[in-house]
């Protein structure tokens, strides 16, 4: 999917009261950013779940832009160790533009402005992935990153909310460390979140129609279940009260 853009890769943009945070910024970001009025010099922070291309491909120019090219230094930057020391994928000279940079570890908690978040367990995938429990403004919403289904990975995470990455339509017993469908309509129904937004889609996914795939779950899971598109905004006022984790 990145490499024929059949639909973008930029990440997701969060814009929780007065705090802004982009997530895996991969590749086309800072296009998809700009065409579309999001201001880099308003984020309060950038988060990558893991170090794969089609998660940290635009990391460097969002920082850049963040920051306005280092001559503003801002900004908070969180993500795994591996991402930073083993094989990194941030430039060193940009480190030091930043207000600070936080390790992502199993089990930690982290706040930015206004909002709190947990990467509550590490995920099985070949680079070191964590996903996020985010608390703010009186939700709780979760956003699993790449990792195939194991044991404890529905009990890590809840809310109102549930953004998950799926990317095989069926599991065909491959060592491919990604969820399939199957797999994200157990977790769904584990979690039992108000709505479940998915996105991240592998080829499979597409040429399935991801958008009837999204109303099949619904019909099965019972669940508010809906296909990421290009742009997509949702709001969390659609969801009311907080779904403990």
């Amino acid at each position: 999917m990145v490499i024929s853009q059949l639909l973008a890769s930029g990440g997701l943009w969060l814009s929780l009261g007065d705090t802004e945070i982009l997530v895996d910024p991969g590749p086309g970001c800072i296009v998809h950013s700009t065409k579309r009025k999001l201001r880099a010099d308003k984020l309060s922070a950038i988060i990558l779940s893991h170090r794969h291309l089609d998660h940290s491909a635009d990391v460097n120019v969002m920082i850049e832009a963040m920051t306005q090219g280092g001559f503003k230094r801002r900004g908070w930057l969180f993500a795994p160790a591996d991402a930073l020391d083993t094989d990194p994928v941030i430039y060193p000279y940009l480190r030091d533009f930043l207000d600070g940079i936080e390790v992502l570890q199993e089990g930690k908690s982290y706040s930015v402005g206004n909002v709190s978040f947990i990467t509550p367990v590490r995920h099985v995938h070949p680079v070191e992935t964590y996903g996020i429990l985010f608390r703010a403004g009186g939700h709780t919403f979760s956003y699993i990153t790449d990792s195939r289904y194991f044991d404890g990975l529905c009990r890590s995470y809840g809310g109102e909310l549930l953004i998950i990455n799926v990317v095989r339509l069926e599991s065909d017993g491959r060592p491919i460390d990604h969820l399939s469908v199957p797999d994200v309509a157990h977790i769904i129904k584990e979690i039992k979140p108000q709505t479940a937004i998915l996105t991240h889609f592998g080829m499979t996914i597409w040429r399935a129609k991801p958008w009837e795939i999204a109303q099949r779950l619904s019909e099965e899971t019972g669940v508010r279940v809906l296909a990421a598109r290009d742009g997509m905004k949702f709001d969390l006022a659609e969801v009311e009260g907080e779904t403990p984790p």
